[in-house]
């Protein structure tokens, strides 16, 4: 175990007063010392492997440096590449990220909520199940002057009372339906994934509402419900193969990668193929999708623009709690993109 480098042996070795390391270190405005003396100072700090009590520094300059961000599931890649993309985007403005998961539990997600005072954090952003469930709490927070940006799939109807960022899926979902009425297909099936008890967004809807205005009638859409872990998703579209016969769908849109995955796995092991027998769209558009034996057609979110942004709204807020222009809760929304790959073909 390695015993911490304290302030103190940083200010001996560099032959200075513990307060001058410490202003030097923080690159305070007040430092009177000399270009040679910081630099001797920074040197010194390098050698030792010198890291700031962060504790310590939040007691004097009132921050933390360092962003909280509350995901849904870890397991899911989705949430993965929102967590590194925004560790990027902080860390080019001098922040640290802090991840926590809630594991799909509506009990560990309201217990983070409320525990959010002892994360040690700035700011934090949120991914949680349902913006909408968590209004009265988003309103209180925004009333303290906490800063916190809540992310989520779909608009609101009402905007949030706090500053957000979204997705649309109406662009994308539009592209991929109509890709695949297209093709020929006439007969589909939507599989929302999601824990239960939480929200699975008006996707389902959207997608009915698009094959209707395509001419394709709601006795030929199959709405699957299963849960957010892709083992389940795969025995709910394997029994949902096996009870179809010959009225099974030629067109699968998953609400997820993960989700989409499992139903490809399914439609293999049930003898099908891809896509001449079955096309399936995902949505997000995790990186893995371009790398998949069969290339998966996704709708994508687009995770960099949305973690830029939110890390701006944020770090705004924390560093200019007065400013004019945060007088009100700012809502930023990014369109879906559809991507066709080899997962979707003619029938």
């Amino acid at each position: 175990m390695s015993i911490r480098v304290r302030l103190k042996d940083v200010a001996e070795k560099a032959g200075v007063a513990v307060n001058t390391a410490s202003t030097i270190l923080n690159k305070r405005p007040n430092s009177w010392a000399s270009k040679e003396t910081e630099a001797r100072v920074f040197a010194v700090a390098a050698e030792l492997g010198y890291r700031p009590n962060k504790t310590a520094r939040a007691l004097r300059s009132g921050r933390f440096h360092t962003i909280g961000l509350i995901i849904q599931d870890v397991t899911n890649p989705f949430f993965c590449t929102i967590a590194d993309e925004l560790e990027a985007a902080v860390e080019e403005r001098g922040y640290d990220l802090l991840v926590e998961s809630c594991r799909s539990s509506l009990p560990r997600e309201k217990h983070l909520l409320a525990e959010l005072d002892d994360l040690e954090v700035d700011g934090t952003v949120f991914w949680l199940s349902n913006n909408e469930t968590y209004r009265s709490d988003l309103t209180a927070m925004y009333e303290k002057k906490m800063p916190v940006v809540a992310l989520g799939n779909g608009v609101p109807d009402q905007a949030l009372p706090t500053d957000a960022v979204f997705s649309d899926f109406t662009q994308g979902l539009k592209d991929a339906v109509n890709d695949l009425v297209a093709r020929g297909h006439k007969r589909f099936a939507f599989l929302s994934a999601h824990a239960e008890g939480t929200y699975d967004g008006s996707r389902s809807l959207l997608f009915q509402q698009m094959l209707a205005a395509s001419g394709i009638p709601a006795s030929s859409v199959h709405l699957l419900q299963t849960g957010h872990r892709i083992d389940q998703a795969f025995v709910t579209f394997q029994q949902f193969l096996a009870s179809c016969g010959e009225n099974r769908p030629t067109a699968v849109v998953a609400m997820n990668d993960i989700a989409a995955v499992a139903c490809m796995r399914a439609a293999v092991e049930a003898g099908l193929s891809i896509p001449c027998d079955l096309s399936i769209v995902g949505v997000d558009d995790i990186p893995l999708c371009a790398y998949l034996p069969t290339t998966l057609s996704s709708i994508r979110q687009r995770y960099r623009k949305i973690t830029q942004e939110a890390a701006d709204l944020l770090i705004r807020r924390i560093e200019h709690p007065d400013a004019e222009d945060l007088a009100q809760p700012r809502q930023v929304i990014f369109p879906t993109i559809y991507t066709p790959r080899e997962s979707v073909g003619f029938v």
